[in-house]
């Protein structure tokens, strides 16, 4: 991977990985197109961390907040609000301890993967506009199945924050605390995941270069920062229909030009 495909790379990975599109199944579609032939992951790792912290920045005084009420070691709304969070991490950890090889599998299987992955992203996005459920709130079971949304969507082309944010839609959770729900919930996982890869030797034995890193790095970063506030606003205010039509038509092509 040279620098240049680094950037191209992180900024599809920041760009993508707010909107309900699949960042996973994008890179995967761009490292075909520009004939990156690579089972090392540390890059998606890498440009997955990044677009994290540019939730971090977008979300800072939510996550002061929350941590202020756990510290003040009391039963509150903020504490609430953690052990939701903590209940809707439990299936993409199962899935990381125990199918991770599973998951890396999936990168190599090419664009077949992606492409129908997309259309089930697709038919989930088109659902939660049809579907219009009486509005409650997150609780401990709702938080569950956000989280195996969360889980299924580590297939690339299964959009991450399409697949928990149309789910909890689904289930009736307000649209106005969707998006902040699916984004912090994404936290702790990814970064986690980064922390266990750099200290086992992981980015040490990448055959990836460090300058394509960083700049991936860099790149998904900023992109990021833009692409989080657009969805907040997006999920609040628009409909997820055209971006449905977008994985149809995308995953449509995959199948096809596989």
């Amino acid at each position: 991977m040279t620098w240049f495909e680094g950037i191209i790379l992180g900024l599809i990975q920041g760009l993508t990985e707010f909107l309900p599109v699949s960042s996973s199944g994008h890179l995967v579609i761009a490292k075909a197109l520009f004939g990156i032939e690579s089972s090392d992951i540390s890059f998606e790792i890498v440009v997955h961390a990044a677009t994290v912290l540019s939730v971090i920045v977008v979300f800072w005084k939510d996550i002061v907040k929350l941590l202020q009420g756990l510290f003040k070691f009391k039963y509150n709304e903020e504490t609430k609000y953690i052990l939701l969070l903590c209940i809707s991490m439990i299936p993409v950890f199962i899935v990381g301890v125990f199918f991770k090889d599973n998951v890396e599998a999936l990168f190599g299987e090419g664009l077949l993967v992606v492409g129908c992955a997309l259309c089930v992203t697709a038919i989930l996005l088109a659902i939660s506009q049809y579907y219009k459920p009486k509005e409650k709130e997150i609780n401990w079971w709702r938080a569950l199945v956000i989280g195996l949304a969360q889980a299924v969507a580590v297939i690339p082309g299964l959009s991450r924050s399409g697949s928990t944010i149309a789910t909890g839609l689904i289930c009736g959770v307000k649209r106005s605390e969707m998006a902040r729900f699916s984004f912090l919930m994404v936290l702790v996982p990814i970064l986690g995941e980064a922390f266990l890869d750099l200290v086992g030797g992981g980015f040490a034995a990448s055959s990836t270069g460090a300058l394509p890193l960083l700049l991936g790095f860099i790149a998904a970063f900023a992109s990021g920062l833009f692409a989080c506030k657009a969805m907040i606003a997006l999920v609040k205010k628009a409909s997820l229909s055209w971006f449905a039509v977008y994985c149809a038509i995308v995953g449509i092509l995959c199948i096809v030009f596989h």
